[in-house]
């Protein structure tokens, strides 16, 4: 039985991935910061009687991350590796406190990095594997008023791009999949790292990023939509680098690729919302 490893899995996307990954013949490793909050995923596991294991996983810390991996490796070689543990945010860049942006990179890219050079050797020495990045579509758009999460996102993609490439020649497969906005508490969880003020210069920018997330809750994408995306990914026999999850991913990824540089940049300009609105639903087809 193929053993996969999914991070961040106490909620959302990384506990419906753990749980779909064992329905269809992984044993699953749940990595989780806090096993103190492992009785859903467990219970959920034990109701249908998955070949499930919660371990303690904190991806910022090395010590956590080279434990983890030697418990799991104890029982046999990793075969998938899914990079789901992030933190979110939503903060002007002016505002974004300089621990706070360290802190967004530390989790979403070299958390991931740590994961993914703990399994890299033993996937090269026996050509198999696959790695998956759950990125983000921030990851292909920056977003104003997320500039610390889209960068990070952003770096996340480069580096599973250039891995891809890496390790195409030894048969190991890296895809990034790139949720749009997905119905899990990601949003209570960066709370503290939101910021909307009715007062600042950059309430406009504010007030539209809120509007945007607005919309992709109208259509109320699931996380089993990101697990069933993460499965085809790993075991299609067509491969394919990026997989968009959403109808607000798809076409806000595909819409930036038609328009310029500069007109993404002009929607900072003092537009009107229903020139901004318009536009948003010309290029990306989101109704804001």
């Amino acid at each position: 039985m193929d053993i996969a490893v999914v991070t961040g899995t106490s909620t959302g996307i990384g506990f419906t991935t753990s749980l779909h990954l064992a329905r269809h013949g992984y044993r699953v490793f749940a990595g989780m910061r806090n096993p103190a909050k492992a009785a859903a995923l467990e219970e959920a596991a034990a109701a249908e009687d998955l070949p499930l294991e919660v371990i303690q996983l904190d991806i910022t810390d090395a010590g956590s991350v080279a434990a983890a991996f030697a418990r799991v490796t104890a029982e046999g070689p990793v075969d998938v590796l899914v990079n789901n543990a992030g933190i979110g945010g939503a903060s002007p860049l002016e505002l974004t406190p300089e621990d706070e942006h360290r802190q967004m990179f530390e989790t979403n890219y070299f958390g991931a990095i740590r994961c993914i050079q703990a399994v890299v050797p033993s996937m090269r020495e026996r050509e198999r594997g696959a790695i998956v990045n759950v990125t983000s579509v921030t990851g292909m758009i920056a977003m104003p008023n997320q500039v610390a999460y889209s960068a990070s996102k952003w770096a996340l993609e480069a580096a599973g791009e250039a891995l891809a490439h890496e390790l195409y020649r030894f048969g190991v497969r890296v895809v990034n999949v790139e949720p749009g906005v997905i119905m899990t508490n990601i949003f209570e969880n960066s709370a503290e790292a939101t910021r909307y003020d009715k007062t600042s210069p950059y309430k406009q920018v504010m007030r539209r990023n809120g509007k945007m997330f607005g919309a992709g809750f109208k259509a109320q994408t699931p996380p089993e939509r990101v697990a069933e995306a993460i499965l085809d990914a790993i075991t299609t026999r067509e491969y394919r680098l990026r997989w968009p999850v959403g109808a607000d991913a798809v076409g806000m990824i595909s819409g930036r690729r038609r328009i310029s540089d500069e007109d993404w940049v002009a929607m900072g300009a003092d537009l009107t919302d229903d020139e901004y609105n318009g536009r948003f639903k010309a290029w990306f087809d989101v109704e804001l």
